[in-house]
């Protein structure tokens, strides 16, 4: 998916105004218009904290911290995409550190064609974790579903002296017959003996 098709907002960690003009340029032709600027790592941990971005790039070194860490806990959050730019002589050194959490990096000097490239493995990677994230809801919901009809199982064994085999076919049965899920005929179940 070209970049252009979806809105992804980005948070700019660099204290380098010319390389910010021209990391702007770059994002006007891929069409990223969200983008946010902050020039030392306390304000992106403010910025990031008070508002969830899908690419966070880092420009370092920052005036008041290399900015390792914060690219480390963006990636751990789960939800963002970090990219590192170091100077070349650090790049190895950094990039071992980094890489295992999920951070990008590349070595600065960085050419135009370069970050195009950087910015189309960033939207990958975040499409991905949108990917898992809507597959950790449907588990988490279909969890929630399968203690609610528990819930239910034990209010039928207790005011209607089911056993519990007996209560899960009743309640399976209710739902096939009436067409509805076992969530709905749980949710019933429970509000008939709730006081």
């Amino acid at each position: 998916m070209p970049l252009e098709e979806r809105a992804y907002s980005v948070l700019l960690v660099s204290a380098s105004e010319t390389f910010n003009a021209s990391l702007h340029a770059l994002f006007s032709e891929a069409g990223l218009l969200s983008v946010q600027t902050v020039s030392n790592v306390s304000a992106a941990k403010r910025e990031y904290a008070a508002r969830a971005y899908d690419f966070v790039i880092v420009n370092a070194p920052l005036p008041d911290d290399m900015g390792v860490r914060f690219a480390i806990d963006v990636c751990s959050s789960g939800t963002g995409v970090a990219l590192l730019l170091v100077r070349s002589e650090l790049h190895d050194e950094i990039r071992g550190k980094v890489t295992t959490h999920g951070v990008f990096t590349l070595a600065k000097p960085i050419s135009k064609p370069m970050m195009r490239t950087a910015l189309g493995w960033m939207a990958s990677t975040r499409e991905r974790l949108r990917k898992a994230e809507k597959k950790t809801i449907s588990i988490e919901e279909k969890m929630a579903e399968i203690r609610l009809v528990n819930r239910a199982k034990w209010a039928l064994i207790e005011h209607e002296n089911m056993n519990e085999a007996e209560a899960h076919r009743f309640i399976e049965k209710q739902a096939m017959d009436k067409c509805v899920s076992r969530r709905t005929i749980a949710e019933d179940i429970l509000n008939r003996f709730s006081p």
